[in-house]
Formats: structure tokens, C-alpha cells, sequence
């Protein structure tokens, strides 16, 4: 079994358009979202459709999905991204705005051996910075590889020892990185954003998990940059969204 993950789109068409090329040339099997379909990016209704479409398809909601739909407020966001959140609102559709609404809450858990969350498998909005919040995760981690978002950063963390607290990061960085699943081993792992990455690379990333083969092969892809801003831009959205894509942060 061949699964796509990715992450935090963020309403960014362009670095969308650049996932499909690379699913056109790839078999993939099994379609997972992390999360965070909108928020910053202009084309939240285009997004919200295109992966709808994609099949199999197992999806979970996102911080910015919540505020979005009014599940979350806004108050906890930069004025920045509150901005975004409340252009979205005004602009989504209704039939895009009831599919946020019906989005499942992290973790779940995919064909037993795969969990899934937004930010840690202990609260969708946990941030997982370092070894210490992913040894927090470990504990409820029930699956030999959990893949998380929120952080738009592309990372693997590793847990030999079920009985010690040790646990090893991994920073992913280049193109089409490949990581081994070893039996015995747990895994948590970041596939990185595909519509706003902030490890100072502008190129969206994603990964593939091949369960047959047993390892994870992590992706970055060039997209339109110029035409995302540009619309983002015309929307009259903060400028920062836009200069921010350009230099991954």
C-alpha cells in the first residue's frame, strides 16, 4: 500500500497543482490530509474540492479549519493569520464551509497500523517542537508510525526503547529523503507543508509511505509562487502572506 500524506495547504492552489504532477507519477493507493485545508492562501473553495476528490481519502481538521467554521476563535491566532480567518469565512462556500464543519478530530487510526494527527496525538493543537514534546507524543502513539502537521516542518522522530525515554530528531532536508521503518521501532513523522513551508525552503513538500516496502520517502516540489501571491495580493489579504512564501518561513 502506497499512501500520500500531506499537510497544511493553507487555500494554496498553486503548491496544490504541483502535488498533482507528482501523484500523476507515482501510484498512490491511499490519500492522507493532516490538516488545515485553509487559512492564509486565496483559494480555499478550489482546495477544499480538489482534494475532496481525491480517493481513498482519510482526513482530519486542522486548527484553522475550526476558526474557520467558528469551532475555535480567533483570539489565539497572530492578527495576520486572524485577517486570513476571517477572509476565508467570507469567502467560502457553504457546501465548503459544511465539509470544514464534518472534518474528524486527530488522532485516528488508518488500516491499524498508521495514526494520524493535526499537531500531537494528545491535543490536534499541540505543537511538536523537539524531542521533549515528541516524547509526550510516544506515550499515546498505538500505531508503529504516527504522521503529524501543524508545525510546517519537514522531521522524523524515532523511539528504539518502548521501556526508556530517549527519543532521536531528525531535521528532513533536500528532495525525496528516504527513511526505513524497522521493526521494533516507533515512528513520528512530519511530511512538512505543502502550502506554506517555514524551514526556509519556498518548495512544497509531502512524503509517501510504502507499507510493502517499509520505508518513507519525503518530497519537495517548485510551484508557482509568483501567481499564489498575486492572488493573494488581488484579495487584498496582508501582505506578508504572500512575501512569506517566497522564502519558506
Amino acid at each position: 500500500m502506497r499512501y500520500l500524506i500531506f499537510t497544511d495547504i493553507h487555500g494554496n492552489l498553486e503548491s496544490y497543482l504541483a502535488l498533482h504532477k507528482l501523484i500523476q507519477k507515482k501510484k498512490i493507493d491511499h490519500y492522507i490530509f493532516l490538516g488545515d485545508l485553509v487559512g492564509y492562501g486565496a483559494s480555499p473553495n478550489e482546495i477544499i474540492q480538489k482534494v475532496r476528490a481525491l480517493k481513498p481519502l482519510s482526513i482530519i481538521r486542522g486548527n484553522h479549519d475550526k476558526a474557520v467554521c467558528g469551532l475555535d476563535s480567533v483570539q489565539t491566532f497572530n492578527p495576520i493569520a486572524a485577517s486570513a480567518i476571517h477572509w476565508t469565512a467570507d469567502h467560502i462556500m457553504k457546501k465548503n464551509l459544511d465539509f470544514l464543519n464534518r472534518l474528524k478530530t486527530g488522532p485516528q487510526i488508518i488500516n491499524k497500523e498508521i495514526m494520524i494527527c493535526h499537531g500531537a496525538p494528545f491535543d490536534e493543537d499541540h505543537y511538536i517542537f523537539g524531542e521533549f514534546d515528541a516524547a509526550e507524543a510516544f506515550e499515546h502513539i498505538t500505531t508503529p508510525i504516527c504522521f503529524f502537521g501543524h508545525t510546517h516542518f519537514p522531521f522524523v522522530y524515532t523511539k528504539k526503547d518502548p521501556n526508556a525515554d530517549a527519543v532521536d530528531g531528525t531535521f528532513m532536508t533536500g528532495n525525496s529523503n528516504e527513511v526505513k521503518i524497522e521493526k521494533g521501532i516507533k515512528y513520528l513523522i512530519n511530511p512538512g507543508a505543502l502550502g506554506q513551508p517555514r524551514d526556509r525552503s519556498p518548495l512544497s513538500a509531502c512524503a509517501i509511505y510504502d507499507s510493502k516496502a517499509r520505508k518513507v520517502n519525503f518530497y519537495r516540489m517548485e510551484y508557482d509562487i509568483e501567481e499564489a501571491q498575486r492572488k493573494i495580493l488581488k484579495e487584498g489579504l496582508p501582505s506578508p502572506l504572500a512575501e512569506r512564501l517566497s522564502l519558506g518561513i
